[in-house]
């Protein structure tokens, strides 16, 4: 991915929690067939330092598993908030006109190497704990204990469950630090005034301090 230093991000626990609040993933690899993509939620944890290793499943019909095997290098793009930024807002605009359209955005791509599992004791582990973390903030959280015993093996049979061990990750911030100090608080109000959800959640992204 192309990151200019501005729009860097490499602290570890911020790509992390990136992750976290971002888990649907493009997960991508090249085999025999040529490029291959798949869209999934992914677990992120810290271990094995320094960047830790991603979890998750393919659905056993999908042939992605059998066009990656154990060993092959993926990568997989999380994205976050992003906007379409107007030049119509920057300040630089009634005084030079010297301005253009461009996209403010959030992103992590992290690459590492795949081992696909299968035996029902890790894979009902794994959807165990997708299942916890995204019922976490529920009311009444479903688990998977509350489906019938049976029906839930037969499921796991229809998976195939994966690790990422990651040897890089890459963050990208792009949130007009590029622009004059003048230019910020204009494309900040903007985005506020502009009634769509992506756009208050790229401000809610600059005032995390990433931006």
């Amino acid at each position: 991915m192309y990151v200019p230093p501005l729009f860097r991000e490499d602290q570890v626990p911020v790509l992390h929690e990136f992750i976290r609040q971002q888990p649907l993933a493009t997960l991508v690899t090249h085999g025999p067939s040529g490029l291959f993509a798949s869209h999934l939620p992914l677990l992120v944890d810290a271990e094995p330092a320094p960047f830790g290793t991603l979890s998750g499943h393919l659905a056993r019909a999908n042939p992605h598993w059998q066009e990656a095997p154990t060993g092959t290098e993926a990568l997989a793009v999380f994205t976050g908030p992003q906007a379409y930024i107007t030049p119509s807002w920057y300040a630089t605009k009634q005084e030079t006109g010297k301005v253009v359209p461009t996209w403010n955005y959030a992103a992590v791509h992290a690459y590492g190497t795949l081992r696909f599992f299968d035996d029902e004791a890790s894979l009902l582990k794994l959807v165990t704990r997708l299942t916890a973390t995204h019922e976490a903030k529920r009311a009444q959280p479903w688990a998977v204990s509350d489906a019938p015993p049976d029906f839930v093996r037969g499921m796991l049979r229809a998976i195939v469950g994966f690790e990422l061990t990651l040897t890089r990750l890459e963050g990208k911030w792009k949130m007009s630090q590029n622009r004059p100090p003048v230019d910020v608080p204009r494309v900040v109000e903007g985005l506020k005034h502009d009634g769509e959800e992506a756009a208050a959640a790229v401000v809610a992204e600059r005032n995390r301090g990433r931006g």
